[in-house]
């Protein structure tokens, strides 16, 4: 399916790994100029030669610090000059540090705030003049942690919901220029959770890395975990017109895992 997103200009914050990744990805497989943000010099240059493999549209991958309101707001001009204009923002970040309540203290709750409100604050204020001039969209990602609490992810169950409440506001002072959107991710194949399985097999928690793959899915109806590009599919999905009248949902993409 052609979503027409050839020549479109999209940014990914924190899109040179993990589901940020998987996101510019299937908006570069699409056609689109893609921008994406990240602080480890070989994954930025890895993920530029992999973007401007999957399409024909131009790439720019920087380094900035999302937790960084100048670097967020610079980030997001060289976009603009590089691409001419910006249609699409999806915002992304990793994931704050795991631990109970009282395990964490202040300075975990405004670091945790800072990543993952700040940054998406910062990014959408600083693209509205850009999306609203021609129309246009953004997703933020999320977790599937904002619906149903997670053992052990205080400061994700938490704070993450903070952007939710921002991408609801914004759907209706937005619109109707801009469709403001997000998806809940459940547990992905992403690189981070490879490394939580290699950590699994050498404490011998699992015999082998397909052991602890099924062990991973067992609790999902679908029976196992997702691919990062089932959930970059529908955030390209989210940024087409075939999505013209989706704004302000929050849509789980957790092969069912969620009951709430």
């Amino acid at each position: 399916m052609d979503l027409g997103l050839a020549g479109d200009a999209a940014l990914v914050t924190a899109g040179t790994s993990g589901l940020g990744r998987a996101s510019a990805e299937a908006l570069a497989r699409e056609g689109a100029d893609v921008a994406v943000c990240g602080q480890t010099p070989e994954h930025i240059d890895d993920t530029r030669e992999s973007l401007a493999a999957l399409g024909d549209g131009d790439v720019l991958a920087v380094e900035a610090d999302i937790t960084d309101r100048d670097a967020v707001e610079g980030f997001v001009a060289d976009t603009v000059d590089a691409f001419d204009g910006l249609d699409h923002v999806v915002t992304s970040a990793g994931g704050p540090p795991s631990g109970s309540f009282l395990d964490t203290d202040d300075a975990d709750w405004y670091d945790a705030y800072d990543l993952l409100v700040m940054s998406a604050v910062w990014t959408t204020r600083a693209a509205h003049p850009h999306l609203a001039d021609g129309g246009g969209s953004i997703t933020a990602i999320t977790s599937r942690s904002v619906e149903e609490a997670i053992d052990g992810l205080v400061l994700s169950n938490s704070v993450r919901r903070g952007v939710i409440g921002l991408v609801q506001t914004l759907s209706t002072e937005y619109a109707p220029e801009i469709r403001t959107n997000a998806v809940l991710p459940g547990t992905h194949e992403t690189s981070r959770i490879e490394e939580l399985i290699e950590q699994g097999i050498e404490r011998g928690e699992y015999d082998d890395y397909e052991a602890a793959r099924e062990e991973w899915g067992a609790g999902i109806p679908l029976q196992r975990i997702g691919r990062p590009e089932e959930l970059g599919d529908v955030v390209a999905f989210l940024a087409s017109d075939r999505a013209s009248f989706v704004n302000g949902t929050c849509i789980p993409i957790d092969g069912g895992q969620t009951r709430s």
